[in-house]
């Protein structure tokens, strides 16, 4: 799903964010890529969706070889990856099922497959009787759902989460954790960008350890460790 080879990314300033990173996520994974600030998480996350350019490697995502795909296609490769901020990113003049119905608006699914589709998504992630609330309405725990459910509505090869408990309480923070689990479970390959020791270190996950731009170690099962 994922493949970097050798990627090293200086920014202009001469800023080393990614230092030669080897790294494969498969299929039906569920991987945390975890670090403190500053280790490189934001640029990895950029450089996955395509807003970076790599300095130096090759990047494939669901197939794709980046450096051969063109700025105008790239839109639709980004529709095979869901992707779950920290912020939310609601629109908030839109209810609850109108911020879901909007990224299947956006590629054009036909109407009778939204009406389809989104209801059985907001079951899922539990706001089914919520569908008529607009953001500001909502907690939260529950605005993250909303985006929970709008990243997986299409479909995604990928979900890749970045820092989505962060503005979350410890229970709202493991109700995601727990959706993003089940939705790995029915085959979908999971990333989760985090600095949260306690999330990562109960669930025990493949866990990528981030410092200064280098993979410190790459764990099955494994955990978050103070850095000394």
């Amino acid at each position: 799903m994922i493949k970097m080879d050798n990627v090293t990314m200086q920014y202009p300033n001469g800023t080393v964010a990614l230092d030669n990173i080897n790294l494969k996520i498969e299929h039906g994974e569920f991987v945390f890529v975890v670090g403190e600030s500053g280790s490189g998480k934001t640029t990895f996350v950029e450089l996955v969706l395509r807003e970076l350019k790599p300095t130096k490697g090759r990047i494939e995502v669901v197939g794709y070889d980046y450096a051969n795909v063109s700025d105008k296609y790239i839109h639709k490769i980004r529709r095979m990856i869901g992707t779950v901020f920290q912020d939310f990113r609601l629109l908030p003049d839109m209810t609850v099922y109108e911020n879901v119905a909007f990224a299947q608006k956006v590629i054009e699914t036909p109407s009778r497959i939204i009406a389809n589709q989104v209801p059985q998504v907001l079951s899922l992630v539990g706001l089914a009787d919520k569908y008529r609330s607009f953001p500001a309405q909502l907690s939260g725990g529950e605005q993250q759902k909303v985006a929970l459910a709008r990243a997986i509505v299409n479909k995604p090869d990928i979900i890749l989460a970045d820092e989505p408990t962060g503005n979350l309480d410890p229970k709202n923070s493991w109700d995601i954790m727990k959706l993003l689990e089940e939705i790995n479970a029915r085959g979908t390959t999971v990333v989760v960008v985090t600095h949260n020791k306690e999330i990562v270190n109960t669930m025990k996950k493949r866990v990528v350890v981030l410092k200064e731009g280098k993979i410190l170690s790459d764990e099955q099962e494994g955990e978050y460790r103070d850095e000394d």
